[in-house]
């Protein structure tokens, strides 16, 4: 496992290499990020950033998802795995939305995970990105980058690594350092083909490690 100044020199790196880490899913205020988030489960946000570019058109509130048929809305997003229940979890949300909150989308994580189809990853970006509380959500890069790196462990739960996260990182960092995180994870540090022949942190990673003797 990283010493408190290994993951302090890990971050800064990623942070030289990923100056403009930022959430890529293309959105206008809080109830957009919600619903591409949603959108984004086993999906990558290439392809959510195409179907929300006439989604958001077309739907601007809470009322215009309701105002269809969830045929229709089904349609609008087919090209997204798992549509029709990602179509019936976003009228379910905008039907609470409008019953508990005035359509309006909640800033409390608490009340987020309520919403259907929010768990506790969705909520943390919403609270981070749209209304700027520090907040460390695990996806699938944070979880992989973080137990290649020997930040978490192994066996870990996305709980587990989202609490390992907090304790070890300031507060004030944990926003960017998801973001980092992620690009991190997506660009370099892939899954199935990660960089480490020209990855500055090689000589921390045990995994990397593993991989280059292998690979000799």
């Amino acid at each position: 496992m990283l010493n408190k100044n290994q993951i302090e020199y890990c971050l800064t790196e990623m942070e030289q290499m990923f100056p403009d880490a930022h959430c890529e899913l293309n959105h206008r205020n809080p109830f957009d990020l919600v619903i591409a988030v949603l959108l984004s489960a086993q999906c990558t946000d290439v392809l959510v950033n195409k179907v929300t570019k006439t989604l958001f058109e077309k739907y601007k509130t809470p009322e215009d998802y309701l105002s269809v048929s969830l045929e229709e809305l089904q349609q609008d997003i087919r090209s997204i795995g798992l549509y029709r229940n990602k179509a019936k979890n976003i009228r379910s949300l905008c039907e609470l939305l409008l019953e508990e909150y005035g359509g309006e989308v909640p800033q409390s994580r608490d009340e987020l995970v309520k919403l259907p189809g929010v768990g506790r990853k969705t909520a943390n970006v919403v609270v981070s990105v749209a209304f700027g509380e520090p907040a460390l959500a695990v996806d699938t890069h944070v979880e992989r980058v973080s137990k290649r790196l020997g930040i978490c462990r192994w066996k870990d739960s996305v709980l587990e690594v989202e609490k390992t996260l907090m304790r070890k990182i300031p507060r004030e960092k944990w926003t960017d350092t998801h973001h980092r995180l992620i690009f991190f994870g997506r660009y370099h540090c892939k899954a199935q083909s990660p960089q480490c022949e020209i990855c500055p942190l090689l000589h921390l990673c045990r995994e990397g490690q593993k991989r280059m003797k292998r690979k000799n």
